[in-house]
């Protein structure tokens, strides 16, 4: 059996989400092709500008301590709908994200995951267009242990998923042990190898005990998403302006602030679990 990490023919994309696994992933692929042919792999990071800070530089460290380039884009409501940014040009007050929501005028939720399809996945189909590629192979950081994400078929698009951590065994206690030995880290917090405020820190997709986190803790992030909730409500229906049906960020901060720290300990106050996870 070959190396599982070995590039496939053709153009890659290998789709970093700014977090452990996909780094992971990123310098396997790496340590597997000492002669790397940039002229045929990209590798993206789509920045929807609701990232943590610390995202962004495990981003830019990633480059520099691995010696490989990647690219920065972000969503862009007119134009070409996106652009080349970096570490320093960086959106970091949901620029990206309210763009989308202006433009589509409500907000997206668990039926209809727009943001991802649209500041994720068509923000880097768009630039590999504008590069000329036709077809390319797109390399994901989903990992053996994730079953509930295993059985997706083949998008009907322009690339092939490519699924290298599955294929190698790799689960997220393999990933923990690897940053463990290196000389740099995503400095986010990793509780039994996933990272509650990775991603869009208040992800709608979380569990209400993730985004009750964000709220106790980093009230000032938390506010972005009351606020586009309150956008939503000026452009569209009420039930569009709401990232979970009947459920207000605003409603939620309130009951959080009225019962104390005990509901964090409490198993059954809040729901914790995950109903999905954005990636890229």
């Amino acid at each position: 059996m070959g190396n599982p990490f070995k590039l496939p023919e053709g153009n890659v994309q290998i789709a970093f989400s700014g977090g452990r696994t996909s780094a992971f992933m990123l310098k396997q692929i790496l340590d597997a092709n000492p002669d790397w042919p940039s002229d045929r792999v990209q590798v993206t990071f789509q920045n929807t500008g609701r990232e943590m800070p610390q995202t962004l530089d495990f981003v830019r460290d990633v480059e520099t301590h691995f010696g490989v380039p990647v690219t920065w884009l972000e969503y862009v409501g007119e134009g070409p709908s996106f652009k080349i940014v970096n570490w320093e040009t960086a959106s970091r007050e949901g620029e990206p994200f309210e763009q989308l929501i202006r433009k589509r005028k409500y907000l997206p939720n668990q039926n209809m995951r727009f943001c991802t399809e649209e500041l994720k996945i068509r923000t880097a189909k768009r630039y590999l267009r504008w590069l000329g590629w036709d077809y390319w192979t797109n390399c994901v950081g989903i990992r053996a242990d994730e079953p509930h994400r295993l059985n997706k078929a083949q998008p009907k698009d322009r690339w092939t998923v490519w699924r290298p951590l599955v294929d190698a065994g790799v689960g997220k206690h393999d990933v923990s042990a690897f940053w463990k030995a290196q000389d740099f880290d995503l400095q986010l917090e990793n509780i039994n190898g996933t990272t509650p405020f990775g991603n869009c820190d208040g992800c709608f997709l979380k569990g209400e005990q993730k985004i009750a986190e964000l709220i106790r803790r980093h009230p000032d992030r938390a506010k972005w998403w009351e606020q586009m909730e309150d956008l939503a409500l000026s452009l569209a229906a009420k039930e569009a302006a709401t990232w979970k049906k009947n459920t207000q960020r605003r409603e939620m901060r309130y009951f959080i602030n009225a019962q104390g720290d005990w509901i964090f300990d409490a198993t059954d106050a809040l729901c914790q679990q995950d109903e999905g996870e954005c990636t890229g």
